[in-house]
């Protein structure tokens, strides 16, 4: 029986450590029933190589955006920058951006800044917003909040293990949460419940490879093919099989990221 198809919602295949043996990282996904993946361009900068992957694998798609930690050292992207990117076929989505206040603080104002200017690029460009929250979770629960009764938009909360309050303000503003192999470690109770208590049709899996290794790997490098055991973590925690689960975790990635189910559509 072959395995359901999964999609990796949030990988890092130009970082140097999946790099090296790109095309054998992909075939093993493939094989573990990852179909589809998105890399994720953590600068501007970066955007090529991301592009380049995408533009080479049939199966993977791509993201671009600044990373907030990088905000600092990386140059601030323009919305204009970021809808000129969008217009490339595969790439899906706008980010990942948002706030970390537990390595880059002392840049938190420009970390603001930018959030705004990738939300704006999200508006504009119809392509969801991927964020990444760490130690911020009021600030980044208020900016959302504000920038939606602006003007609406997509969003997926990336690798989300925050808090209640800020899964409660994401998914009353429509968002996804996106699960990673955090949620399979043996001290994540208090997040898997979160997740139980989310609606299925609200969640995504990820690995954010090649960190977070899902459990029994923790520690050891990440790679797409994982999603597979995040995913039957999944499964258990909402009550479901693991092929509904992967259907359903298909199916909300489809919606969110049409850009991707229509450009595979068209192929």
């Amino acid at each position: 029986m072959p395995a359901p198809e999964l999609v990796d919602s949030h990988c890092h295949l130009d970082f140097p450590d999946l790099a090296a043996d790109t095309a054998a990282v992909v075939a093993r996904a493939e094989a573990a029933g990852v179909r589809r993946m998105v890399t994720i361009a953590t600068t501007l900068a970066a955007e090529p190589r991301a592009r380049a992957l995408a533009e080479t694998y049939p199966a993977v798609f791509y993201a671009a955006g600044v990373h907030p930690m990088h905000v600092a050292e990386a140059p601030t992207a323009s919305v204009e920058a970021l809808v000129a990117l969008a217009r490339h076929p595969k790439m899906v989505g706008i980010g990942e951006t948002g706030l970390d206040f537990h390595y880059t603080a002392e840049t938190a104002a420009a970390q603001e800044r930018s959030l705004r200017v990738h939300v704006e690029a999200a508006r504009r460009t119809g392509l969801p917003l991927i964020i990444h929250a760490r130690a911020a979770d009021d600030a980044i629960a208020r900016i959302l909040s504000e920038e939606h009764a602006a003007g609406p938009f997509s969003c997926v909360m990336h690798c989300f293990s925050s808090g209640r309050a800020l899964a409660e303000t994401a998914l009353s503003l429509g968002f996804l949460l996106s699960m990673s192999g955090i949620a399979t470690f043996k001290k994540s109770d208090d997040l898997r419940a979160i997740f139980a208590d989310a609606p299925l049709d609200r969640l995504l899996v990820e690995t954010d490879a090649p960190y977070l290794a899902p459990h029994p790997h923790r520690g050891k490098r990440c790679e797409p093919a994982h999603v597979a055991l995040t995913a039957a973590v999944g499964a258990a925690v909402k009550g479901v099989s693991p092929e509904a689960f992967a259907a359903a975790t298909t199916a909300n990635f489809d919606r969110l990221f049409a850009k991707a189910a229509a450009f595979r559509a068209a192929a």
